[in-house]
């Protein structure tokens, strides 16, 4: 999911993008390491507010097939794409501050974290807390990482990001996210009582 996240075509993505080719690969690698400030609100406030409705099946049916969808509609938007083309001109510099507004006004970070990661974290929480420091922390090397790779290829070849290599990786993982989107379902059947 991470690799996912920091691969797909997004705001941050073509932020990063922008202030590598412009400035270097420095700022690059600023905005792809932007996740770790901005998103640790955003993770607690959502294992918070799910921990305190983890006895109500119901809404966590729904909070589980709501993720089901987001992750079928990001799945689908990779499976889609043609090419991938950024918008360099449209965006200046100043890579961090810009990052930390881009992500904060950015919807994906809330809903994935409200309706896949927090209902993941919990649910490995119940087995054992390894298991969810593991998820997050995986996630978020995966995130980053993948995102400061980009940073690193772009700054030695323009062109890769622009490549029918980059494309065919993007439909790869959007099809993995269908997998995972397939698992909330049932996870969500679950949480109606309808599958054990």
């Amino acid at each position: 999911m991470g690799l996912t996240a920091g691969l797909s075509p997004g705001p941050l993505l073509m932020l990063l993008i922008s202030e590598t080719i412009k400035r270097n690969r420095k700022a690059g690698i600023l905005v792809a390491c932007v996740p770790l400030i901005t998103d640790l609100p955003i993770v607690l406030i959502s294992i918070f507010v799910l921990q305190a409705i983890s006895n109500y099946h119901f809404i966590l049916g729904i909070i589980s097939l709501l993720g089901a969808l987001y992750l079928g509609y990001l799945a689908f938007e990779n499976i889609k794409l043609k090419h991938f083309d950024p918008d360099i001109d449209e965006l200046r510099s100043k890579s961090l501050k810009k990052g930390i507004i881009t992500n904060f006004l950015n919807p994906n970070p809330y809903l994935f974290w409200m309706t896949i990661g927090a209902p993941t974290v919990l649910k490995g929480y119940r087995t054992n807390i390894f298991l969810s420091l593991c998820f997050v922390i995986g996630f978020y090397i995966f995130l980053v990482g993948s995102k400061i790779i980009i940073a690193l290829l772009v700054d030695r070849s323009k062109a890769l990001i622009k490549s029918s290599l980059y494309v065919m990786l993007i439909k790869i993982l959007g099809l993995m996210l269908l997998v995972f989107s397939l698992i909330f379902i049932k996870e969500s059947l679950v949480h109606f009582k309808l599958l054990n």
